[in-house]
């Protein structure tokens, strides 16, 4: 009898109901919970690196080229055309020049996004190349004011050089990609020509060597250190350029969780 009653109970008690199946959404590039979503396009990076890099490359020249201009366009002489540092073109006639390209700079760096320690780096490179645009260096005779602002040109001018090194020997060297190794040793050459120009530039600087030259040594250094990043940049952004990658991410970000290798 109790096992007619312990069946009876098993057939007539209810099924617990079931639990309704939450329907899975297909994570896509353009989803709010993809990873790609926080990673800018190949066509960004490259963008930006290649604007970084012209400024790099063009700066150097174009200002004692436009303080001759100047002087030949409005008829005073040419003879004191070529600035004793790039920093001194403030108080030349390609001023405007100088601060919009410093500026310009600025933003490509403080917009430029690949991971999370390159974002740190560029921001902070950006915002020193705008402490440069915006403090200029002491004029000859500098009031108590403008020498203490010239102290903080040189300070930012300092770091902005040591933060955009840091790029070409520890960023732009990627152990992670198939990049050939003649690639990586001229990012490795190009960091530490930067650091080697920005130490000879202060020594010129301090030591007052060569300041009677017509180009002073201490441009010259400036010069190598500004072209050395530039090249160093453009290189990344050929490297970065739409079409050379499978899918829209740069090798490196690609190791993102959620994203595959290119």
């Amino acid at each position: 009898m109790s096992d007619d009653r312990s069946a009876g109970s098993a057939v007539d008690s209810p099924e617990p109901p079931a639990t309704p199946l939450t329907p899975i959404t297909p994570i896509t590039p353009d989803s709010p919970d993809s990873p790609q979503r926080t990673l800018q396009d190949e066509r960004t990076v490259t963008f930006l690196r290649l604007g970084v890099g012209a400024i790099g490359v063009l700066l150097p020249p174009a200002l004692p080229l436009g303080n001759w201009l100047a002087d030949e366009l409005t008829g005073r002489a040419t003879d004191g055309f070529w600035p004793a540092s790039m920093s001194a073109a403030y108080y030349g006639g390609t001023r405007n020049l100088l601060v919009g390209a410093l500026c310009a700079l600025g933003v490509f760096l403080v917009c430029y996004r690949f991971d999370r320690r390159d974002d740190r780096w560029s921001t902070a490179a950006g915002v020193f190349a705008l402490g440069v645009a915006l403090c200029p260096t002491a004029p000859s005779d500098p009031t108590g004011l403008q020498r203490t602002v010239g102290v903080l040109h040189l300070v930012f001018a300092s770091l902005l050089f040591v933060m955009l090194a840091l790029f070409c020997l520890f960023s732009f060297r990627n152990p992670r990609s198939a990049q050939p190794a003649r690639v990586s040793t001229a990012y490795l050459a190009a960091g530490v020509l930067i650091l080697v120009a920005l130490l000879a530039a202060a020594g010129t600087g301090l030591s007052g060597f060569g300041s009677d030259w017509a180009v002073r040594p201490m441009y010259l250094c400036e010069w190598v250190a500004t072209w050395a990043f530039g090249a160093a940049w453009i290189g990344a952004a050929v490297e970065s350029a739409p079409g050379r990658h499978r899918t829209g991410a740069i090798p490196r970000q690609a190791t993102a969780p959620g994203l595959r290798s290119a």
